[in-house]
């Protein structure tokens, strides 16, 4: 795993830390106490044992300074000297009795292949398994590091060159992955923002039966959550969850005003009879202190939130900045930007309206 996974994988980018769970192999050695005590042995008896014998050992070489008139080899010897089996360590000779007999390390210990260490347990639906923890690294974007980690792992000549080969039953698997929940996040918010702007065409087409005066709150929200995404560039912040999350409480906002001003200066042009420029400047005249109140209050709740220190503030700092510019934004899309649209658009059906008031 640390060889041919962990390398290829923290090259990936994006990236910023891998870590290993598990431990590596070792051979564990349980010595019996009453054995050892039987044949009068010591734990460093065993130990010092152990350490002589399975020590790799410089055997050497052929041909070796000063060489000889026509020497023509030159080679250095490797001398297999390290243990690697249960059985070879268990020949470890330990004592030489008196009469000649043996004792040797499977006598006075139990030897098996295992972990180095059981501090941790890395299993998978019950069965050992070796596990790597990937970690982003900052302002890196979860979603292309998960599809770089998968393109890598999958790479003919990178580490899936070694899954053949691995021991049976043994493969690649991914038991946990966060970039699902930024996905759903992101189509929850997709989601939202359409049904949005679906409710808002209907109820104000059903209420104000005119098509023009409809796209106008309509169009409003796409142009706030636009500025909002270029606030959170600005400041640094990518698309992730927490801004995502304040995104869906924020698209509840966005379309009141828009709703509030056209539908005012509709009601304004129908029952006194002005035209659309005249009952624009009125309406805003009536209603322009409560939209910019609005955005101030809401703004003086969640602002002191973008202040928190600690952990509390690096979770709360990108959901308050989501929510302060996205109402901020829609406060001047509704001072600014709705009215004037609202007496362009309301001129097309000023003669719906002054119909309408002159039938009551």
């Amino acid at each position: 795993m640390a060889a041919n996974m962990k390398d290829a994988i923290s090259r990936t980018s994006g990236v910023g830390d891998v870590q290993l769970f598990g431990s590596q192999y070792a051979m564990r050695i349980w010595m019996n106490p009453n054995e050892l005590n039987k044949f009068q042995l010591t734990p460093v008896d065993v130990i010092t044992a152990i350490k002589a014998q399975n020590a790799q050992v410089a055997a050497g070489q052929l041909g070796g300074t000063p060489p000889v008139k026509g020497q023509q080899l030159n080679a250095s010897i490797i001398a297999q000297t390290r243990l690697t089996s249960t059985e070879e360590f268990g020949k470890i000779l330990l004592k030489v009795n008196q009469d000649g007999s043996r004792v040797l390390l499977r006598d006075v210990a139990k030897i098996e292949l295992g972990g180095e260490n059981y501090d941790i347990i890395a299993e998978f639906n019950g069965q050992p398994a070796s596990g790597l923890g990937i970690k982003l690294a900052t302002g890196a974007n979860a979603l292309d590091t998960a599809a770089a980690i998968r393109a890598e792992l999958a790479r003919p000549e990178g580490p899936a060159k070694m899954e053949p080969f691995f021991p049976s039953g043994l493969k690649i698997v991914y038991p946990y992955d966060t970039t699902p929940f930024v996905k759903i996040s992101i189509h929850e918010v997709v989601k939202t923002l359409v049904e949005a702007i679906i409710l808002v065409f209907l109820v104000m087409y059903l209420f104000l039966q005119n098509f023009r005066a409809t796209l106008i709150p309509t169009i409003a929200v796409p142009v706030v959550l636009l500025g909002t995404f270029a606030v959170l560039a600005a400041f640094g912040f990518s698309i992730n969850t927490l801004t995502m999350f304040g995104m869906v409480l924020a698209i509840g906002l966005l379309v009141d005003d828009a709703i509030v001003v056209v539908e005012n200066v509709e009601r304004v042009m129908a029952e006194e009879d002005l035209p659309p420029k005249e009952a624009t400047r009125k309406s805003m005249g009536q209603i322009q202190g409560a939209l910019v109140g609005i955005a101030m209050v809401l703004s003086a709740v969640f602002v002191p939130m973008a202040f928190f220190g600690g952990s509390t503030g690096a979770i709360y700092r990108q959901f308050s900045i989501t929510i302060v510019s996205s109402t901020d934004r829609n406060g001047a899309v509704g001072t600014g930007g709705v009215d004037p649209d609202s007496g362009s658009l309301c001129h097309h059906a000023e003669t719906d309206c002054q119909r309408r008031s002159r039938g009551r």
